[in-house]
């Protein structure tokens, strides 16, 4: 079953800021790098029927896939998308779309290597924020 824009979250939070927030709280934790991050806090909220073991599908897309090309947050924001509508590949792929465009905007570029120049080390932040970005255009 998915998630029910019309339901109400526990407590004052939004979803949008619960999953930012546990997103961020992954990444911290030093357990998970962005993407893993990423996916786990969207499965959590989403599709919390997926089995949690779906974060090992993100394992080689920290740090810029390795390589500091795309920021592995996005990554593993642009997989949480396809999890939660997996029957839904245009919508899947408008808002993949969405995701890179505001990512762009706010960081001014999606290469993990360019991002961390301007921003410095922003990444638990910055998955946080894509977390919650995921979870808002997913509502």
């Amino acid at each position: 079953m998915f998630w029910n824009k019309e339901e109400k979250p526990a407590g004052d939070e939004s979803v949008t800021e619960r999953v930012a927030i546990e997103a961020e709280g992954f990444f911290r934790s030093g357990k998970m790098h962005c993407a893993e991050a990423v996916l786990l806090a969207i499965r959590n909220a989403f599709r919390p029927e997926v089995p949690a073991t779906v974060v090992e599908v993100a394992s080689g897309f920290g740090g810029g896939s390795g390589t500091g090309c795309l920021c592995g947050a996005v990554a593993g924001g642009t997989m949480a998308l396809g999890l939660v509508l997996p029957e839904e590949k245009r919508r899947v792929k408008r808002l993949t779309q969405d995701l890179h465009h505001w990512f762009k905007g706010e960081y001014g570029a999606v290469c993990c290597r360019v991002v961390l120049q301007r921003n410095g080390k922003a990444c638990a932040e910055l998955t946080g924020k894509v977390a919650g970005k995921v979870a808002e255009l997913l509502s």
